[in-house]
């Protein structure tokens, strides 16, 4: 875990962040980390700690002290971030495109990797933003909304008009605004950095964030801060629950043997007046075997045919060593009356065969044995970024596996020894983007600075990651 802080901007006025593309109609509804890097930088410049913010950071031959996620936005207690790739959208929906939605609740990312089911009534997509949002009794908007301000050109000597242009912002509704993360790469590097970034924060507010700053765009209230670790602030670690007690041993399955089958069948009748044989359940009026008749049934194998002189003619008289049954065979019951009559009852039982009886087939069948649980799906070890990447060296990441996009990033250059020059353009990995890794990736921050420039210009594509799991299904 990384020591790490929450930063919560409350606009006081429209943003305007600036799309990849340069126009002036549009806008984007994220503040990349690569730029939250460059505002920082030029906050540490003020306070006099640039170079050292560098060497901690874009030219740290190691791990870098401090990482910073984009700014997402979030609605009173809610926050937002780019869904995880490689788990969204979820099945489709008559209600709700899941697909349109560009952000998420972070409690609704944290049911995606916990596996929960998402509710299509719960949700609803506003337009505007782009924000899923939950439902709600009565209406409820979004974070922001796009708006366009007209501005013009004056000429300073005549008063006229020369140009009359318009320019895209973000208007931001009442208790809404942006959030990021700040992550440490240990507890020195907190104890060092902690204080001046926040101290960054802070003039950034007052003087503003992206384009329009002339303008007094871009500013905000006072920064929140709330302080924690990592991954704990975004997606919390679930806990191991504990197992559930082992079974009882008589509640194991048990397959009936033959004998105990013809006995559950069997159901004795309390005992009458006269001695008789024990009745069978279901038959009030008929005498049932014995049990120790059912023993030498269920033991005795199947016996050959007797032979001819021993079986009597019917309408015959028995013979008086003989016991005379009181009602025929073939009343006794369906799964008695093709079986030969049963021996005597004071002939001891034979001795039982290794081979085992098989079952009449009126008798009931065995109850089926519990069919085993499915092996659990193999679960990998995605990299979900909050963050603008750029792979350094050392990064074996997988590009042929994961679920990521990419941005052309461009920009012009705001410094002190020369303003304007444009940068040069570095294809990133996007925010949301999930990526298979041996290991956390690192990221690099390259030099994007045009040739002959008085001093490197980086593009800060630290990697901001969070790992979750994600099923080998998909």
């Amino acid at each position: 875990m990384n020591p790490a802080f929450v930063v919560r901007f409350r606009p006081s006025g429209p943003w305007r962040i600036g799309v990849d593309s340069g126009a002036r109609d549009r806008v984007d509804r994220i503040f990349h980390s690569d730029a939250l890097f460059s505002a920082v930088s030029q906050a540490m410049l003020r306070l006099g700690r640039l170079e050292e913010w560098l060497a901690a950071t874009a030219t740290a031959s190691g791990e870098p002290a401090v990482r910073l996620s984009s700014l997402f936005p979030f609605l009173d207690e809610i926050q937002f971030v780019p869904p995880p790739r490689s788990l969204w959208p979820p099945p489709p929906s008559p209600k709700v495109r899941w697909r349109n939605a560009r952000f998420v609740p972070l409690s609704l990312v944290q049911d995606l990797v916990a596996e929960k089911p998402i509710r299509d009534n719960r949700w609803f997509l506003d337009g505007d933003s782009g924000c899923l949002l939950p439902s709600e009794p009565g209406e409820r908007s979004g974070p922001f909304r796009v708006a366009l301000r007209s501005h013009a050109a004056v000429d300073r000597l005549s008063g006229a008009a020369v140009e009359i242009h318009r320019t895209a912002c973000l208007e931001f509704a009442p208790g809404a605004g942006l959030w990021g993360v700040v992550s440490f790469a240990d507890d020195s590097a907190q104890a060092r950095w902690s204080g001046p970034v926040q101290a960054a924060f802070r003039v950034l507010a007052d003087t503003g964030f992206g384009g329009e700053r002339s303008l007094g765009w871009g500013r905000s209230e006072q920064p929140e801060f709330v302080a924690g670790v990592l991954p704990d602030l975004i997606v919390p670690e679930p806990h191991a629950a504990p197992l559930p007690p082992a079974p009882p041993a008589q509640a194991a399955v048990h397959a009936p043997t033959a004998l105990e089958l013809l006995r559950e069948y069997t159901a004795p009748t309390p005992a009458a007046p006269e001695p008789a044989a024990p009745q069978m359940a279901g038959f009030a009026h008929e005498p049932a075997p014995a049990a120790l008749e059912l023993a030498e049934f269920a033991a005795e194998p199947d016996s050959p045919e007797p032979e001819p002189a021993e079986i009597e003619p019917a309408g015959s008289a028995p013979a008086e060593s003989e016991p005379v049954a009181s009602e025929p065979a073939a009343e006794a019951g369906p799964d008695l009356a093709s079986e030969p009559a049963p021996s005597a009852p004071d002939a001891p039982p034979p001795a039982p065969e290794t081979a085992p009886r098989s079952v009449p087939e009126t008798a009931p069948s065995p109850a089926p044995r519990p069919t085993p649980p499915p092996a659990p799906k193999r679960a990998e070890t995605g990299y979900w970024l909050l963050s603008m990447f750029s792979p350094a060296q050392g990064d074996a990441v997988d590009w042929q596996r994961g679920s990521y996009t990419l941005a052309e990033r461009g920009g012009r250059i705001d410094s002190p020894a020369r303003a304007g020059d444009a940068k040069k353009i570095l294809r990133m990995v996007e925010e949301g983007s999930v990526l298979f890794a041996p290991a956390a990736p690192r990221g690099a921050a390259p030099d994007v600075a045009p040739d002959g420039f008085p001093h490197p210009v980086f593009r800060c594509g630290f990697a901001l990651a969070v790992a979750i799991p994600v099923r080998g299904d998909r």
